[in-house]
């Protein structure tokens, strides 16, 4: 692997990112980005990436329990389409991402973190979650 690997969170209101490490071994929650225009996202992701010297970015999509893709998840692919021209460079892939935000959720808790401070991160808690289970996948 060849620079780090971005996760990418989408929610309709704010993305959730995290990164790996260097080695492709580890990820962990880095950014959560109020989620504006597509060519305004693009713009902030661009910035994370070269600043995390990151050449992958890993979506999440957002499946039913069934691994059926619903309106949420047409929704990830609709957005991604429009955010990947802007970000020439970027090798993306699509990951399930079912029940991360749950997860993410329970070690927040688990870890004492209040619930006004909780929506703050959630989403790139999220993300590091649903990146550890592909980086993991790819070793």
């Amino acid at each position: 692997m060849t620079g780090r690997v971005l996760a990418l969170d989408v929610g309709t209101r704010r993305l959730g990112v995290a990164v790996s490490d260097p080695t492709g071994t580890v990820a962990s929650p880095l950014a959560t980005i109020p989620r504006r225009t597509p060519a305004e996202d693009a713009a902030a992701l661009a910035a994370l990436a070269a600043e995390q010297d990151a050449t992958t970015v890993v979506a999440g999509l957002p499946v039913t329990l069934a691994g059926a893709e619903g309106p949420a998840a047409k929704a990830v692919r609709a957005y991604l389409e429009e955010l990947r021209p802007l970000l020439g460079g970027l090798a993306f892939e699509l990951v399930d991402e079912r029940l991360s935000t749950v997860a993410a959720e329970r070690a927040l808790v688990g870890g004492g973190v209040r619930r006004r401070d909780r929506r703050q991160v959630v989403d790139q808690v999220a993300a590091s979650v649903f990146l550890q289970t592909w980086l993991d996948r790819k070793r």
